[in-house]
């Protein structure tokens, strides 16, 4: 059953579809200045190509294969996260795929020239719902039903090995395979590390609550006990402190 689309995938999608258009009409144009590369230090050092290789792609089924992976996953988690965090998500993990690859390439890992591709974000996408979705099926082959996470770590074994198997063999899609790595490994440690923050920030909030309703019951304590003074003893019989502390009992009460 088709989902009804998110803004941002939405927009992910047009945006990725009329680049490879572009890419069609002027074939190598756009990936000599936008594709993640590191063939020189100074392409290395051009860090829009981490944001802009991810829109760019090698071939008809390279672009369908991820804007479909793109549409079912990424409108999973827009809805689950919201438009803001899910953009954030999903740019940064594809772009930390891409970094990983252009520090290899400068360092003469792979015998490729750029590289190309949403994959490292929409791994990351399938990570993330991997541990946020555990009973998640997706459809191997868009026939056999498979739960996602055995897919996300059958995915995450081959290319381990591909990039260890192909390590500076030119020709390989070694490089390719360390972005898809990158991606994934951001994804699992961004859910993993969301939901560890969350927790700590909610432990630190009611502790705060908790010590805020302590001090309000030991200054309403205190006031108490000063009133039952000037009941018993009159208002001179109040040291500077008590008087200090009643006047302000008195004016926090007047905000309330």
């Amino acid at each position: 059953m088709l989902q009804k689309i998110t803004p941002i995938v939405k927009y992910l999608l047009i945006v990725n579809v009329s680049v490879f258009f572009l890419q069609s009409v002027r074939p190598g144009g756009l990936e000599e200045w936008f594709a993640a590369s590191g063939g020189t230090y100074m392409e290395a050092a051009q860090i829009w190509r981490l944001v802009t290789f991810q829109f760019l792609h090698g071939s008809t089924s390279h672009l369908v294969f991820n804007m479909l992976g793109l549409y079912f996953l990424g409108t999973i988690l827009e809805r689950s996260w919201g438009s803001k965090q899910f953009i954030y998500f999903y740019l940064i993990s594809g772009a930390v795929g891409g970094l990983l690859f252009v520090v290899a390439n400068t360092l003469g890992a792979f015998g490729v020239s750029y590289l190309v591709g949403a994959s490292g974000g929409i791994l990351a996408l399938l990570a993330a719902c991997a541990i946020l979705f555990p009973h998640l099926k997706v459809l191997l082959f868009f026939i056999v039903p498979v739960n996602i996470r055995v897919i996300a770590a059958a995915l995450a074994l081959i290319y381990f090995f591909s990039v260890l198997r192909d390590y500076n063999a030119f020709g390989s899609n070694a490089g390719g395979d360390l972005c898809h790595l990158g991606g994934m490994a951001t994804g699992f440690v961004w859910v993993m590390g969301r939901g560890r923050l969350t927790s700590l920030w909610q432990k630190h909030r009611t502790g705060s609550y908790q010590r805020k309703i302590e001090q309000v019951e030991k200054t309403q304590f205190e006031v108490d006990r000063i009133l039952a003074k000037v009941h018993q003893q009159g208002l001179q019989s109040l040291s500077r402190k008590e008087k200090q502390i009643l006047q302000k009992a008195t004016e926090d009460q007047k905000k309330y």
